[in-house]
């Protein structure tokens, strides 16, 4: 029940123990060809550019922002939580300059403060965590920031690591250009093969560097060839992730999308009227709380290492400190794919005020137990 990864579902650690073949086998380019069918209904896109990346979330994220990001490019990232930290950390690598868009920790980017700075900057890319999972803050009003940048003829990259699957996210009609995630979020897929999708008008930035791309592993100009029609060897693909993806993309298609985002947000609601009932705030506010990670304030004569390992040890059950400005201050928990269900919600409400309650924590454990339940039952 932490930021990730989350549980995998018994089908996903099953189709992962199938029996390899090679990665050019007719076989496996059925399977390709399904796995990005997949990948692009989750991510409600008809982009041909949808694959996944042979690593972790953050291959994905390095796939989209160096392959976007020529040498002397301005980039527009954001400034208020850890991973825009990262964005902005991978665009200098790639031989950008980076500006930054402004917020406070806990809180999203303005529309406003968004038009400002691309009237100071005038980036050619610009930049956003769709949801910070450092904070448990989700960016809204995501089609007036397309916008915007598409007025100054500036490509979008949107982070998704922490929502596709389990918030809702609509690649085309929000008219993002590019976006990344992992699997092993809200997915609740072995992380190993990552997210991507490109519009033509990104790839077709890829295709026209004066410049290679510095990742050579990375390169999605050397990777259409494997991805795209022709299906030639650019390196050994992570057979057995590719596996566990698909399966992991069925569970999604079978349940439907939307009903997978209202599933997140109705169990993570119970988690959330649990913790506030028993005397507990979470970081955000209401409009942009983020159902798949909740950033749970905890009392600050608690220390959240010792609750951290308490919940662990005691009941088996795994959360995560905060990062950056929150560390210390919150609890990151997840409600994410496979783990999103109501047992393992009112099991976290329990024991969480068990053991905030033995630290001599201000809380009423059987309040918040009460809440979830309640909340689950309507």
């Amino acid at each position: 029940m932490g930021p990730g990864p989350s549980e995998v579902h018994p089908r996903v650690l099953s189709a992962a123990g199938t029996p390899l073949v090679g990665h050019l086998d007719p076989a496996f380019v059925e399977i390709m060809d399904e796995v990005q069918d997949l990948l692009r209904y989750v991510f409600r896109t008809d982009n041909q550019w949808t694959i996944p990346v042979s690593g972790t979330g953050s291959a994905s994220m390095e796939a989209a922002i160096g392959n976007l990001t020529e040498p002397g490019d301005t980039v527009l990232v954001p400034g208020n939580g850890y991973f825009g930290e990262r964005m902005a950390a991978m665009v200098r690598r790639a031989g950008g300059d980076v500006v930054t868009v402004d917020a406070p920790w806990g809180e999203p980017l303005a529309t406003s403060d968004v038009a400002a700075a691309f009237d100071d900057h005038q980036p050619d890319l610009f930049g956003f965590v769709h949801a910070e999972t450092s904070t448990g803050v989700l960016q809204p009003n995501v089609p007036e920031l397309t916008a915007i940048a598409h007025d100054h003829d500036a490509l979008v990259v949107a982070d998704t690591v922490t929502s596709l699957g389990g918030v809702e996210f609509r690649a085309d009609e929000w008219d993002v250009d590019v976006a990344y995630s992992g699997p092993q979020k809200c997915l609740s897929c072995p992380p190993g093969a990552s997210p991507l999708t490109l519009t033509d008008s990104a790839m077709d930035k890829v295709l026209a560097r004066e410049e290679p791309v510095r990742s050579w592993y990375l390169d999605l100009s050397l990777l259409q060839d494997y991805w795209g029609d022709e299906r030639a060897y650019h390196h050994t693909a992570p057979i057995t992730n590719v596996y566990a993806l698909r399966e992991a993309l069925r569970l999604v298609a079978e349940e439907g999308i939307e009903a997978r985002w209202e599933r997140h947000e109705q169990v993570a609601s119970a988690l959330k009227a649990g913790v506030e009932a028993m005397g507990l705030a979470l970081n955000p506010a209401d409009d942009y709380w983020l159902p798949s990670l909740n950033a749970v304030r905890i009392p600050d004569a608690v220390d959240d290492g010792a609750v951290i390992a308490a919940l662990l040890d005691d009941h088996g059950i795994e959360v995560a400190s905060g990062l950056g400005d929150l560390a210390g201050d919150v609890l990151r928990i997840g409600c994410m794919g496979y783990s999103a269900r109501p047992t393992n919600v009112l099991s976290l409400v329990a024991a969480l005020g068990d053991v905030l309650d033995s630290r001599g924590a201000a809380v009423d454990p059987d309040a918040g137990v009460a809440a979830a339940r309640r909340t689950l039952a309507e």
